[in-house]
């Protein structure tokens, strides 16, 4: 996306605690999408047609001899939804970021199959994804909501590190949130393309620990991809596993898989699937079967893409189905 234009702005020192004021620049980009979706008949029972913008502001500037960049996404005009992040640059020792909903740790690897649009889940039914709730197999201890953030790279592998304390929310300054059904979590994501030797794979793997503050339980989360690219075709696998402390919680265990084609320059496609096995303590395990098929053509700064996913035995719930295509065309700006 293009930069509209750049604004000379100053740091305010009192905010930054920082001894003299320093010239910064923002940097201000954006889009929109227009979407048609189609789902199950009890759902869509009026105007499929909708719209989303997103503007996104970054900028960054010396502060006593590091790097300080800001990022804010308004990610939904319609929706109220937004993110942002603080980050500090120390070069060699790493970056230290404050993250408020744009992607940390574990959750930066949730899905990494291929896919030429959406993930094959985007668009189903789903619920909250809680320490306790059944989440599609989506992993994330920390999440991405009032977190610090670490990010670094050794010898060719990079480690995204996340840690929050108490529920993740994002709140505002001055703000505190509650300890909700999490009393703190951290986590991390390791990835590298470099140190398997083999041109164009690149693998992954995290861990990650929610304690439950209510009953003093611990969750664990753990995931591993790989992906191999050669010539057209990009095939990728993933095994995720979360597994609830607390008695009488289910156990979440899926395998993913995708594969996405570069027909040329302007035109991708790929199908993917993803089956989550729900371990239940008092009931029999249920399979949770998704399948997804994606395309995409790019026009310059014209997109459009489109997803066609459907589920059975949706969230652990045996014979409930669910589908959802959606079309999008996005213009960047």
């Amino acid at each position: 996306m293009n930069n509209l234009k750049k604004i000379g702005l100053t740091a305010l020192a009192g905010s930054l605690t920082a001894i003299s004021a320093h010239a910064a620049e923002l940097g201000v980009s954006g889009a929109s999408v227009l979407t048609f979706t189609d789902r199950n008949a009890d759902e869509v029972t009026g105007n499929p047609w909708g719209m989303k913008t997103n503007l996104s502001f970054t900028g960054s500037g010396e502060v006593n001899g590091y790097t300080v960049s800001y990022m804010q996404t308004s990610k939904d005009q319609f929706a109220g939804m937004s993110s942002a992040r603080l980050s500090v640059d120390m070069g060699d020792m790493g970056t230290i970021a404050f993250d408020q909903g744009s992607g940390s740790g574990l959750a930066t690897i949730d899905d990494k199959t291929p896919s030429a649009a959406e993930e094959v889940w985007d668009g189903l039914d789903a619920s909250a994804a809680t320490s306790n709730v059944p989440s599609r197999g989506l992993v994330g201890a920390a999440g991405s909501s009032g977190v610090f953030n670490f990010v670094n790279s050794y010898s060719g592998v990079n480690v995204n590190a996340a840690y929050r304390k108490g529920a993740g929310a994002s709140s505002a300054d001055g703000g505190t949130s509650g300890e909700g059904s999490n009393g703190g979590a951290w986590d991390f994501a390791l990835t590298s393309s470099e140190i398997t030797g083999v041109e164009g794979l690149s693998v992954g793997a995290g861990y990650g620990e929610a304690s439950a503050a209510l009953d003093g339980k611990t969750n664990e989360h753990t995931t591993i991809f790989a992906n191999y690219s050669v010539g057209m075709f990009t095939v990728g696998i993933q095994q995720s596993d979360i597994d609830n402390g607390k008695l009488g919680d289910t156990d979440e265990d899926t395998f993913a898989y995708g594969i996405a084609v570069n027909i040329n320059d302007n035109l991708s496609i790929s199908y993917g699937g993803r089956d989550t096995d729900y371990q239940k303590n008092a009931a029999a395990d249920v399979t949770e079967e998704i399948t997804g098929f994606a395309a995409a053509y790019t026009m310059g700064s014209i997109k459009v893409a489109g997803n066609i996913n459907e589920v059975t035995n949706n969230l652990g719930t045996a014979n409930l189905k669910d589908e959802n295509m959606e079309i999008a065309i996005s213009f960047a700006f």
